[in-house]
């Protein structure tokens, strides 16, 4: 449970810092927003910084439930790796994609990488290597797949103001890491 309680003091340090900073009338230099090359910082302050205390909450809780035991098939670093990395993607996803649909916006949050994090117990358990393994599903067969279930894990959590796409791309990252057991240590 260390790198999921590190993984929470960082986000809770980003938001005292973001806390400081809006006192001074720039608060959102830490969110992720485009162009990406002007501010890349944000690539990973983007991950741990949260829109409101509620936002750090609903973040801690759901990374509460799948960060312990994604840890105990990995080790530190890989968990901070994997945290920060698939948050990235997720939020240059949501940040890019979006914008394409509507307003550039910024995006902040630890959501997308709590998606992939549930995506990899998802996909990388025995249960679901088992399955994969009587099923024979070739490689594109379980992409498409993945890309079905993190649409419909996405859905369950639709509602103004989400970022349905860092979530959608946090989720399948997580599955496609799970299947392949990109972050178990043997």
């Amino acid at each position: 449970m260390r790198a999921t309680l590190e993984t929470l003091a960082v986000a809770v340090l980003v938001g005292l810092t973001q806390f400081a900073l809006g006192a001074v009338g720039v608060g959102g230099a830490l969110a992720l927003s485009t162009p990406l090359s002007v501010t890349p910082w944000t690539l990973v302050t983007g991950v741990y910084a949260h829109a409101s205390v509620g936002h750090l909450i609903a973040n801690a809780v759901a990374l509460l439930l799948v960060g312990p035991f994604v840890e105990r098939r990995t080790s530190r670093f890989r968990f901070h790796a994997f945290v920060v990395t698939t948050g990235a993607l997720a939020g240059t996803a949501q940040v890019t994609l979006g914008s394409l649909l509507g307003p550039p916006s910024a995006v902040l949050g630890l959501s997308g990488a709590v998606f992939a994090l549930g995506g990899y117990l998802l996909a990388g358990n025995v249960a679901s290597a088992t399955l994969f393994d009587r099923l024979r599903l070739s490689a594109r067969s379980q992409l498409a797949l993945f890309g079905v279930v993190a649409l419909a894990l996405t859905a369950m959590t639709a509602a103004p103001g989400v970022a349905l796409f860092a979530h959608a791309v946090g989720a399948f990252c997580g599955l496609v890491a799970g299947r392949i057991e990109l972050l178990d240590i043997r």
